[in-house]
């Protein structure tokens, strides 16, 4: 069953050249007591790192593309793993000839300039990501 979460604050804001996106993203989420929400931006990067998880072997493997590139989308949640606010985020990015590639955003990719949306919800439930044996993933509990 789905747990009932509301509106809270809504913030929008522009990343600076040479962060790293997910660390910077992390940050603010952290500066404004962000622990339940939703992540979205566009932009460009100079660099990028994102991986896709391996479903049989059980973990992550990452991609790193050192070009510049377009941030076609960037969407994923916010909540608490060890404690602390956690980003979880998906990204598409294309490149001069419009070719994309995406997956998992992880630390690693550089921004050149983005301007993000964090809306932040309520709920009477903290959403905390806990492993998961039948995944190998730190997700939220099921229900």
């Amino acid at each position: 069953m789905p747990t009932a979460i509301t509106p809270g604050r809504k913030f929008m804001g522009r990343l600076t050249k040479g962060d790293d996106l997910l660390a910077a993203l992390n940050a603010v989420c952290r500066a404004q007591s962000i622990t339940l929400g939703e992540v979205q931006a566009i932009g460009a990067v100079s660099r990028a790192r994102f991986g896709y998880y391996d479903q049989r072997e059980r973990k992550y493997e990452f991609l790193e593309l050192n070009e510049s590139l377009e941030i076609l989308s960037l969407v994923g949640n916010i909540s608490l793993k060890d404690g602390e606010p956690m980003v979880h985020a998906h990204v598409t990015l294309a490149d001069e000839q419009g070719r994309a590639f995406g997956g998992h955003l992880a630390e690693g990719t550089q921004v050149f300039a983005c301007e993000f949306a964090l809306q932040e919800y309520m709920s009477f439930r903290t959403f905390h990501r806990n492993l998961d044996d039948a995944t190998g993933l730190f997700l939220w509990p099921a229900e």
